[in-house]
């Protein structure tokens, strides 16, 4: 059974870091992915970033790039959000999901996604 769980979340001022890991239980396929998506009170769940378990980085979105970094750890079976420079518009329950479809090479659906984490709170204060 595939299972996702999120942690590293936290309550932060403006201008810290936080660092989410993402470990799953169950096989790695090297051309799957992982992504993290966000969702903020009363919006909807967004792709924030994305990368395969072989290490190649698929997808930033313009507004965490310079900002966040996804790494992977194979042997750990873990995806790393590093969060740096936060805001208060970060504020959002952070999830990671795996894709399993080899094209495209990631997508910024939710419902492409197959597995989900339970999600770990970040609130960024002013």
């Amino acid at each position: 059974q595939v299972e996702l769980v999120e942690s590293g979340g936290g309550l932060v001022q403006a201008g810290a870091s936080l660092r989410l890991s993402c470990v799953k239980s169950g096989l790695i396929i090297k051309s799957a992915s992982v992504g993290w998506f966000r969702r903020a009170p009363g919006a909807e769940r967004d792709l924030v970033a994305a990368i395969k378990w072989n290490g190649e980085i698929t997808y930033y979105a313009d507004s965490v790039k310079d900002r966040f970094t996804i790494s992977s750890d194979n042997a750990k079976k873990t995806v790393y959000l590093q969060m740096s420079k936060l805001v208060p518009d970060d504020t959002a329950v952070y999830y990671c999901a795996e894709y399993l479809n080899f094209v495209p090479k990631y997508s910024r659906d939710p419902s492409d996604y197959r597995y989900w984490g339970q999600g770990t709170q970040v609130t960024v204060s002013s």
